[in-house]
């Protein structure tokens, strides 16, 4: 009896061992094939990862997807960690006057566009029975509307590391990204308040719920940042050589996590914070450029990960409502961005090109919903498969485009790479 458990835990161990190892190489030639095709590697990574999916070849089960999320975690607190480690004050204030205008309006035209959109044609598409425009069709759009917001630090990421991408249009556009996640999260917020009410017919509107809680949640994350960040800071100073400097960092970013995940906190902003700080009080790179030794395995394990999520039944179901998700957010956050923009007076390339750049959604959108899913039973099934079947069609789309506002920026590492998109 001992003996079978044993040979069962080792044998679901090797499988996962494997998972990991299949994950890496064959994601390693999709990210090469993106790459010949003058594609972002992270494309590539997602293909092979819908390619391996159990609703295609089914090479990677869904007992052992589930198993691997940890690696999901693992990456997003380690981009965020890089992303608040790319906001130096000097650059910041440069910029402030952009990036506070062009936040906010690419957030709200976002989740203004989509919730208009889906309340205006969820009762055309849908049939729910009993359901009403203010109990069920509009609590669902403003909800998929306020996760709309959240842009995805990991794709936006792995794109400026690949194209070793520099500048004020790169700054501005990692500052947003970083604000998208705490506004995200607000408006989230927001809506559960409004929602609640006219879903179940009876109580009011809660302040405490609607500004209240998110602004402890956001509190609570950066201020758990802050102490790893000064926590790192002591630490560094015992280290003498590059390679132990890499198991602290590394180290340090996997007990954030821990701990959020403990206090039901956000791991993405206590590292952004985190990074935010140490760039900030050390104003030294090197506890930064030793994660690049390993971005590269992470990217990929990550957006094959994400690929494997891929399930054709969500996109039959969902993919009308999907395509106007997608279309609405797009359309908001390109429009938004170009407002925001404007009336900063920003420079031309952020006015024309920065809204393409914020359109890659995935983790942040998706944890929101499935709460909601769980605060509104009678609808929350049919908002998940709907936001589940935009990510997908977003992890697709959205990355290219990324890519060509990087490269039409001016801010790409070599001319070669500038030269594709003249």
């Amino acid at each position: 009896m001992l003996k079978d458990r044993f040979i069962r835990v080792m044998l679901m161990e090797t499988n996962l061992v494997l998972a990991i190892g299949i994950i890496i190489v064959i994601g390693f030639f999709g990210g090469l094939a993106a790459e010949r095709l003058k594609f972002p590697r992270i494309t590539g990574y997602i293909l092979i990862g819908i390619l391996l999916s159990p609703s295609v070849l089914n090479i990677i089960s869904e007992a052992t997807i589930s198993s691997l999320g940890i690696i999901t975690d693992v990456a997003l607190g380690i981009v965020a960690f890089l992303i608040g480690g790319s906001l130096r004050l000097e650059s910041l204030r440069k910029l402030g006057r952009s990036i506070a205008w062009i936040t906010p309006f690419q957030s709200v035209g976002a989740w203004c566009l989509v919730t208009l959109l889906l309340a205006f044609l969820f009762p055309r598409v849908l049939t729910i029975p009993n359901a009403t425009f203010y109990d069920t069709y509009f609590p669902m759009a403003f909800i998929i509307g306020a996760v709309s917001c959240a842009t995805a630090p990991a794709a936006v990421a792995a794109i400026i590391s690949e194209y070793k991408a520099k500048g004020p249009f790169t700054t501005t556009l990692l500052a947003v990204v970083a604000l998208d996640d705490a506004i995200a999260v607000i408006a989230f917020a927001i809506t559960l308040g409004v929602s609640q009410p006219l879903v179940s017919g009876v109580g009011g509107v809660s302040l405490y719920q609607v500004l209240g809680a998110p602004g402890l949640y956001i509190a609570q994350s950066m201020g758990i940042g802050a102490a790893f960040a000064f926590a790192l800071i002591y630490i560094t100073r015992l280290v003498k050589t590059r390679e132990l400097l890499l198991v602290v960092v590394f180290g340090m970013i996997m007990a954030c996590i821990g701990v959020t995940s403990l206090l039901g906190v956000s791991a993405i902003l206590a590292n952004m914070t985190a990074g935010f700080i140490v760039v900030n009080r050390v104003r030294e790179t090197q506890t930064f450029l030793v994660l690049e030794e390993i971005e590269g395995v992470i990217f990929a394990m990550f957006f094959v990960l994400a690929g494997l999520h891929f399930n054709v039944a969500v996109m039959k179901t969902a993919g009308i409502l999907a395509a106007l998700i997608v279309l609405g957010r797009c359309l908001g956050k390109y429009f938004g961005t170009r407002a925001g923009a404007t009336i900063s007076h920003s420079s031309d390339e952020v006015k024309k090109y920065l809204g393409l750049a914020l359109l890659p959604k995935a983790g942040v959108t998706l944890g929101l919903v499935l709460i909601a899913g769980r605060v509104f039973p009678t609808f929350g099934a049919i908002m998940m498969n709907a936001v589940l079947a935009s990510v997908i069609i977003n992890e697709i789309v959205a990355p290219p485009l990324t890519r060509y506002a990087i490269l039409k920026s001016g801010e790409a590492g070599s001319s070669s790479e500038k030269s594709e998109v003249e």
